[in-house]
């Protein structure tokens, strides 16, 4: 039986597809806003994920589709240099990953294809950099080019740039090198992918506020504007701790030549508004990163929901990109029975993760649908904005 994928494919192009290239979204378990800082995170990439069913051509175009009516199909020439579509456009996405991909590697056969997501839109599960490796994915298939995963999320790093969001890579790394059954720590320059097993009977709820964390327009400079805060931030603790700037470019830098301790005391002598709360925010969020990986290790179930309640607190007064609708949701899914639950990527929207034991989680899910879901106006299925993560492969591309 042909799946939606094929059968749109085939109705479009008039071929059926000759392979799929596949990339999971990913839910941030704690280190939010710390990897452009430098700092590991700790993510998790999950079952929800973007789909391409695509197959290579003679020629340079790219001609893409989607099954969700409400994109409009785009096409464009394989190139160095794309020009871009209007801000804000899905197609920019996809330029992206081509334009990075043809600038490392110089592929030139472009491909026909049709997209399938799984993963929320604007949610803060990364469905954006999910697209962009899928993407790789295809024309690299395409060009019988094998690029390494880890290589190619670095690639498509960078890449993002061409829609305007500045991010310090985690979202690449994790769709790219993710291991199913595994959270991961995700180190940066270079970057490295260090799987961690959950434990048995661990269980992450994943909850959207129904309000969308977009990355364009206002959105997107007030996540730019905390990056720099951090950046600025970091440049006068280091002056006012005489370090050498030139050794000392990252919060890792400052990390390993100081104590945390000192490095926030640095910064309570020398910051204050704004720039004391970004400072202090990303020193603890680190932290927090690494005293949640020992406790994944240790299968502390409890020591990892107290590290996840005290993430939500930092990113709601320090780093200030919760919302009403999140904190409502951490609370919930607290009365519920999780041990903890902190909103989960960019903020100001998007998703809250909530950790509960196997034997609990049934609460918890229902706590969310009864004070938050129920009564409130949404669509489709109470799936499409609450589910339980499992923890997933990375990405792929395969013959059908």
């Amino acid at each position: 039986m042909q799946t939606i994928l094929e059968t749109t494919f085939g109705e479009r192009y008039g071929t059926p597809p000759t392979h799929l290239a596949r990339a999971p979204g990913r839910v941030n378990l704690i280190g939010e806003h710390i990897d452009y800082a430098g700092l590991p995170v700790f993510p998790m990439a999950i079952q929800r994920e973007v789909r391409i069913a695509f197959r290579p051509r003679e020629d340079g175009l790219v001609l893409a589709a989607t099954t969700d009516p409400a994109y409009a199909p785009c096409h464009f020439e394989v190139g160095r240099d794309i020009e871009a579509y209007e801000d804000g456009d899905w197609g920019n996405y996809l330029k992206a990953a081509v334009q990075g991909t043809v600038r490392a590697y110089g592929l030139e056969r472009g491909f026909d294809a049709v997209i399938q997501s799984t993963v929320p839109v604007a949610a803060g599960l990364s469905s954006s950099s999910a697209l962009v490796i899928a993407t790789a994915l295809a024309l690299s298939g395409s060009n019988d080019a094998e690029p390494d995963p880890i290589e190619l999320a670095e690639l498509m790093a960078d890449a993002e740039q061409y829609v305007g969001t500045r991010g310090g890579g985690m979202d690449q790394a994790i769709s790219s090198g993710g291991r199913a059954g595994c959270a991961a720590r995700v180190e940066f320059d270079p970057l490295r992918v260090e799987p961690v097993p959950v434990p048995t009977g661990w269980k992450f709820v994943v909850a959207h506020s129904l309000v969308q964390a977009h990355k364009s327009g206002g959105a997107r400079e007030g996540y730019n504007r905390r990056r720099a805060e951090t950046e600025e931030a970091l440049a006068r603790v280091v002056r006012h701790l005489e370090m050498r700037e030139t050794e000392v470019r990252s919060y890792r830098d400052l990390l390993q030549g100081t104590t945390s301790s000192d490095a926030l005391a640095a910064g309570e002598s020398c910051l204050e508004g704004d720039l004391l709360k970004r400072f202090r925010h990303v020193v603890t969020e680190g932290a927090r990163v690494v005293r949640a990986e020992a406790a994944m290790r240790g299968a502390s179930m409890d020591g990892f929901g107290m590290l996840m309640n005290g993430s939500h607190a930092s990113l709601a007064e320090d780093y200030e990109v919760s919302i009403p609708e999140l904190d409502d949701l951490v609370s919930l899914a607290r009365e519920g029975g999780a041990v903890g639950a902190r909103l989960t990527g960019a903020g100001m929207g998007g998703c809250i993760v909530a950790l509960a034991p196997e034997s609990t989680v049934g609460r918890v899910v229902d706590r969310l649908a009864g004070g938050f879901y129920s009564g409130r106006g949404w669509s489709g299925s109470l799936e499409d904005h609450m589910f339980v993560a499992e923890p997933s492969e990375g990405a792929s591309v395969a013959r059908m």
